[in-house]
């Protein structure tokens, strides 16, 4: 059960010390409060967990700091929307707006090699004014003899590049709760320069003990992909996870399926789940075509398979692009057979705007038709 309060509620009053302590003393209930930032303010959700089809939702509702309650009859209890269309989606981090209406470009790299390279992969971003990026200083690698990242070394002069070129918010994978650590540290050391959003890989989708540790911190936003091998169902259980810790700033990532139906891409694309997603949950969705697609081919008509992907999922309605660009793809440690080239991203950037403009028509469109009944 969802107990969601006035909006702006301020939890130093006396109707919400009345509310909490009445809910607090339920019996076999735990209590959780989450705090969901909208566009022009801020709602306190109450999460009953136990035996609440017991629980008179009338009663609850005449608490005095109550505005509505949701019974929860499915999964994903909180990130799920539950038949609500009046519940707020997503979160503002850093200055940048995240939900299920905003997109936002995060290219980048996808393993951070050397500091030239991080230099002229935000001087272009800043050139064709972008504020968000991906780099990767934590790199899982099936071979065990590949590079695994610089990890901790690199992260002062990544944090100092951004906060110089005025990057807001990097993406950057971590792969045990020692890097939560790492990153503080070292955007301490140099001044909060930037923000950063932990990245759950692939491969540590049902890391339930990753998902628990990162759950816990409030301070980053997470991007989650989708596992490679799992059913979708499972995939969101593991965003499930995050949120069960008090972290609900979580984005839903498609990657692609790995299955051997994929060829002659590296993963079978999934974009056509974007919808489906946002219909089931209130997380801003993510795409991720670079390792969907996995290479640089390019069809007759001159387009890259990797727009064309884009193409899809933006149509579709998602909500961020995760993308690998790099300035010499030859010299990439990681994944450069996939990487666009930075001449590249203006016209990468103008392609997105154009299919963004498509879907906001077709959205439109739809809402005409709704309102004509």
């Amino acid at each position: 059960m969802i107990v969601i309060l006035h909006p702006n509620t301020d939890e130093n009053s006396a109707a919400f010390k009345k509310t909490w302590g009445y809910l607090s003393a339920l019996e076999n209930i735990r209590t959780q409060k989450h705090i969901v930032e909208g566009k022009f303010q801020k709602l306190t959700e109450i999460y009953l967990f136990g035996d609440t089809a017991a629980l008179n939702k009338e009663i609850i509702e005449a608490l005095p700091a109550v505005e509505r309650v949701v019974r929860v009859s499915q999964e994903y209890r909180i990130l799920g929307r539950h038949k609500d269309s009046k519940r707020i989606t997503g979160f503002e981090y850093n200055g940048v707006r995240f939900d299920q209406d905003s997109l936002n470009v995060f290219a980048g790299l996808c393993a951070v090699d050397t500091k030239e390279h991080v230099e002229q992969m935000m001087k272009a971003l800043k050139e064709n004014e972008q504020i968000c990026t991906r780099m990767g200083a934590y790199k899982p690698r099936t071979n065990p003899y590949s590079f695994q990242g610089h990890g901790k070394d690199c992260l002062p002069y990544v944090f100092e590049l951004a906060g110089k070129y005025g990057i807001k918010i990097i993406a950057m994978e971590i792969l045990h709760e020692n890097h939560i650590q790492e990153i503080n540290e070292a955007l301490e050391l140099t001044g909060n320069p930037t923000g950063v959003m932990l990245q759950v890989g692939t491969r540590n989708t049902q890391n339930f003990e990753l998902l628990k540790t990162i759950g816990r911190q409030n301070e980053f936003p997470v991007l989650l992909k989708r596992g490679f091998g799992i059913t979708l169902n499972e995939s969101l259980n593991a965003a499930e996870y995050l949120a069960s810790e008090g972290n609900a700033k979580v984005i839903f990532c498609l990657r692609g399926m790995k299955t051997s139906f994929s060829e002659p891409h590296r993963n079978m694309v999934d974009f056509s789940l974007v919808p489906a997603i946002k219909r089931l949950t209130r997380m801003p969705v993510c795409i991720d075509p670079s390792h969907s697609v996995g290479s640089r081919e390019a069809s007759p008509d001159g387009i890259l398979d990797i727009f064309h992907v884009t193409a899809q999922g933006v149509i579709s309605g998602a909500n961020m692009i995760l993308v690998d660009f790099h300035p010499d793809p030859i010299k990439a440690l990681v994944d450069g057979p996939q990487a666009l080239q930075l001449k590249e991203l203006h016209r990468f950037l103008e392609d997105v705007r154009i299919t963004r403009e498509a879907y906001e028509k077709r959205r439109n469109l739809a809402k005409e038709s709704k309102t004509a009944k």
